[in-house]
Formats: C-alpha cells, structure tokens, sequence
C-alpha cells in the first residue's frame, strides 16, 4: 500500500491505495498494476490509460460513482490531492458554524472550471452531501460532466460559461446563492510556459523530454493570458458584483510567490476577510486562498437564510 502523507485527516487516501480493494471493485486496474521497488503495489503514472483506470476505480470504491470516464485529451487529475481542497473548505465553513461542518444539499458550490472529470462535485457530494454547480467554458468538458452525471444518475448542476473572459458573470444567475466558490485556475501564462512545465514533469517522472502531459490537459486547462496571478485578480474583480449572492470565493493558488500581490488586490477590493490555507501532499504544498465580503454576523445570517 503506497502511503500519503501530510493529507487531510478526512482524506480517505491518507494511508494510500488499497489496490486490493480497488481491483475487487474494478477488476480491470489489475492489467495496469505493477511493483515498486519496495515490492509495493502501483501503477506506472507515465501511462496516461493507467492513471484514468487508477481514478475510475477510486471513484467508483471510495465515492460511489459507477461509471466515469473522460475523453483522450483532458486533464486527468490526482484525486487525493484534489478532495484535499474539499476537506479544507468544510473546515472554512465550520468556523462560521459554531466548529460544525454543514453537511446536506442545501450548502451550494460553485465550481468555476469543473472540467471534463467533475471531480470536485463527485467527491465533494458524496463526502458532505453539498450540490455542486459546475462551470466550464469548454463544450468537450461540459459534454463529459453531464455524461458522468447522466450515467450516475446525479443532481448535478453543469452551466457553460460562453464568455472566456468572464469568470462568474453570465453563469451567477439573479435567484443563484452559493456558500463556497471554487476554483483550479490555469496556471500557466502562455502555451510555450505550458509546455515547459510539461517537460519539467516528464523529467522528474525520468521520461525525458516530452510534450505530453500523463495527466492531459486542454489548453484552457493548463494556461491563459497572464497567467494564474491574472485569472485570480479577475476572479477577485468580478466576485465584487456578487457580494450579496455568495459566502467565500475560494481559489487554489499554485505558486506561492503570487500571494502577496494576490493579498494587496483583495485589499484593495476591500474584503471583510481573507485566508490563505496551506495543503500539504507528499513532497508538494499547495495553498488556496479564500476572501469574503460579509462580516461574521453577516456569515452567520446568510447561512441560517439558505
């Protein structure tokens, strides 16, 4: 059993896989199971067919999602790390419930940039029992989620946002409230840093030099114009229009040199609050940050309304 370590207390995967019980409940992982050195199980994560069964049969043994699959391209992401996110959100919401965590359909999610796995609402439903909206601009993504959903038979709502520059306009509607807004940012500035940041990881995965990502990706997945730092501080801008309609706007932030200018815009934006929560994976750490605009009061109210 390969161990995670430093993951959330709540995180199912915290002592590692249990490729035993993953192949009893998708026999089909077996074919891409191999040993370690250490003669543990695992998969090589070089293959991009071994990193989807891995995710298909987590899905399926640890948050009850039967049938999930995505199409070649798209990013494939590391669910571990990514519930962590999720656990670390019901403890935000926690400190303004009297230490509990809100559990149940009424708390509501937005999650800006689903992508074609939806795997922040299928975990996160199925860990807390929250509804989760999911926002994408790309039709492939949003065709895969609703998919996904439609297979499982799930209460998941998936919005298009047809404006690339826009990140909560157009997809917030009048009569929307959401407790938590979410978001994996693209992170690179440009497709060239992309793509060195591609190469960068086959390296540390001793594969050389390569420009394909054994996790996929689209472009709108990986980068966008200036970057993370520029997608946040529009996020930031926008999310001042919907101040009355949602608790905590949350994103993640990958590099950790973007919050201090990160911290002076939401100042500037004038916050009541704002938080930055570090995650620690393994050998990585990553942080996202969380601002609202109501005061404690104001979060107490707008939690008993909803």
């Amino acid at each position: 059993m390969a161990t995670k370590t430093k993951l959330h207390p709540r995180n199912q995967h915290s002592e590692g896989y249990d490729f035993a019980r993953l192949i009893a409940q998708t026999p089909e992982l077996e074919a891409f199971t191999i040993s370690n050195p250490s003669g543990q199980a695992t998969i090589n994560f070089q293959d991009a067919d071994a990193v989807r069964m891995l995710n298909r049969a987590l899905l399926k043994t640890h948050y009850d999602i039967n049938s999930w699959d995505i199409p070649a391209g798209y990013l494939c992401p590391p669910i571990p790390g990514r519930v962590d996110y999720i656990h670390y959100l019901a403890d935000l919401l926690a400190h303004s419930n009297n230490q509990k965590i809100p559990r149940g359909r009424h708390i509501k999610v937005l999650d800006i940039g689903t992508g074609a796995s939806l795997v922040y609402p299928l975990t996160g439903q199925h860990e807390y029992g929250w509804h989760f909206t999911g926002v994408d601009i790309d039709t492939g993504a949003i065709k895969s989620a609703m998919k996904i959903c439609a297979f499982n038979k799930l209460d998941i709502a998936v919005r298009r946002q047809n404006k690339p520059e826009n990140i909560f306009r157009g997809v917030i509607r009048p009569k929307d409230r959401f407790h938590l807004t979410m978001c994996n940012p693209p992170f690179h500035g440009s497709i060239e840093k992309a793509s060195k940041g591609t190469q960068r990881k086959w390296a540390n995965l001793g594969k050389g030099r390569s420009t394909q990502l054994n996790f996929g990706g689209q472009n709108a997945e990986l980068w966008c114009p200036g970057g993370e730092i520029k997608f946040v501080a529009r996020m930031v801008q926008q999310s001042m229009e919907f101040t009355n309609q949602c608790l905590w706007f949350t994103s993640l932030v990958s590099k950790k040199d973007n919050l201090q200018p990160l911290s002076r815009i939401l100042k500037r934006a004038k916050v009541a609050e704002f938080k930055v929560t570090d995650m620690a994976q393994g050998q990585k750490t990553s942080r996202f940050i969380a601002w609202t605009y109501k005061s404690k009061r104001q979060r107490a109210a707008f939690a008993k309304e909803t």
